[in-house]
């Protein structure tokens, strides 16, 4: 019998994103896990990661600033 796809999932594809982010993983899993992503929730996930990131920045500064 053949083994199942793993399944779309916000969570898995939210994990493949933030090692994204942060450059970690390999090249052969990235592209065996990139065939089992939604592209909308890469999308999604990815703009949420920037704004948090961004988010982070902007509160780092003001408190660097207010010090």
């Amino acid at each position: 019998m053949a083994a199942s796809p793993p399944k779309k999932s916000l969570w898995r594809t939210a994990k493949t994103v933030a090692w994204s982010f942060v450059g970690l993983g390999g090249r052969g899993a990235y592209d065996e896990e990139a065939k089992n992503l939604n592209p909308l929730h890469i999308i999604v996930v990815g703009l949420i990661g920037v704004f948090l990131f961004v988010a982070a920045l902007v509160l780092l500064v003001n408190w660097m600033v207010a010090r």
